[in-house]
């Protein structure tokens, strides 16, 4: 809300509707009184918490004394479940909003465990993502009409997850590594769409926060799934089913391009790039291999390193230090695991162990003093 407030008289005083006196004292006295308004984190902890209990004790309690429901028993409670929740959220939205938003959550929630109960109900699991499609669907519907984090949190979440079980589906009699790739690729496409939400010179707002955060959880394992991925297909050779092949490949770039074109509109072009990176990471890995042996490895770890030192000149370039940190933990990474991979087993215990302190000590004050700098020159251009 103080964020919807103060961009709404952002555009008032530009507009002339507010004059430049009046709209520095609604700030001042908006500001001084957001600390008697503002929850701190162990209330928000608690509000999380006790949400996840109060969802896992009624599924509890409802799996207990499943068998001794009726069908028609079980699906009343299962759809009450939904609706005790939201309607216990809009019950307590104007004088406590923080648990209206965390039992809408727990709604939304109770809504996926009820579409699997309601399968189950009536033999209707044949094809197991139509469950997450359909509790997508719900959160996004939510999420339109309450316009709160954790259903856009959800809908991030839960989307992916539908499309991945679709995949799962499509190369179940596949056992090769290459099938995978697409998937791999789609999933670190997603996570810096995500992580890059936020455009230079813009203040996010929480539902762009909420998918930074997101992004920047889930973007180092999915880096690590897709260098996974391309160093097996190298290993264990390509298979391809063209059609099967095409639909994957196009899903795994398109959709993460059209989620970076609404979440950045006119300025995409870090999605481009790393587009190009993980397509040339997957096909450079196995064409390394076969022109030089062994060097697949050390071209996967020379491109993730790379790859690291981009993310942070992103982070420079749009004055977001949290690319830059990013930047700095993949590429420390990548330098350790190099490291235990190439190097250690190549000396004996003492002086791998020596190495790796070194490697530590000096690559870790290097890099840290490293971000320090890009750190603080994007404070001072921000300031500036």
């Amino acid at each position: 809300m103080a964020e919807t407030w103060d961009r709404l008289l952002t555009r008032w005083t530009a507009a002339g509707v507010v004059d430049d006196d009046t709209a520095r004292r609604i700030r001042a006295f908006e500001t001084s009184h957001a600390s008697a308004s503002r929850w701190n984190w162990p209330v928000w902890l608690a509000l999380g918490f006790g949400a996840l209990t109060l969802g896992a004790g009624v599924l509890l309690f409802v799996s207990a004394h499943w068998e001794s429901l009726s069908p028609l028993a079980r699906i009343a409670l299962v759809t009450g479940l939904v609706a005790v929740f939201h309607a216990g959220a809009a019950v307590i939205a104007d004088r406590f909003p923080a648990m209206s938003v965390a039992l809408h959550a727990a709604g939304s929630v109770a809504l996926g465990a009820g579409i699997y109960l309601a399968g189950q109900i009536f033999n209707l699991e044949e094809h197991w993502p139509g469950g997450l499609m359909l509790w997508a669907l719900g959160a996004a519907l939510a999420g339109a009409l309450l316009r709160a984090w954790p259903q856009t949190a959800l809908v991030a979440i839960l989307a992916p997850a539908w499309l991945v079980g679709e995949w799962l589906v499509a190369i179940e009699h596949h056992s090769w590594s290459s099938d995978l790739e697409p998937l791999a690729t789609g999933l670190f496409l997603l996570a810096f769409a995500y992580f890059m939400a936020a455009r230079s010179g813009t203040t996010p707002d929480l539902h762009r926060r909420t998918l930074i955060r997101l992004g920047g959880l889930t973007l180092p394992f999915a880096t690590l799934f897709l260098s996974i991925t391309a160093f097996e297909a190298r290993i264990f050779g390509p298979h391809w089913s063209p059609p099967l092949s095409s639909i994957g490949w196009l899903t795994a770039i398109g959709l993460p391009l059209m989620v970076a074109t609404i979440l950045r509109r006119q300025a995409p072009w870090p999605q481009l790039g790393a587009m190009l990176w993980a397509i040339l990471f997957v096909q450079l890995v196995p064409l390394a291999g076969e022109l030089v042996p062994l060097a697949g490895k050390t071209v996967l770890y020379g491109w993730l390193a790379l790859g690291a030192a981009g993310m942070a000149m992103l982070g420079v370039l749009e004055s977001r230090a949290e690319r830059i940190n990013m930047g700095a933990a993949i590429f420390a990474a990548t330098v350790v695991a190099f490291y235990f991979s190439n190097v250690m087993d190549k000396l004996g215990r003492s002086a791998s162990l020596i190495g790796l302190g070194i490697v530590l000590l000096a690559g870790g004050w290097g890099i840290e003093r490293m971000r320090r700098g890009l750190v603080l020159q994007v404070k001072k251009g921000f300031a500036s």
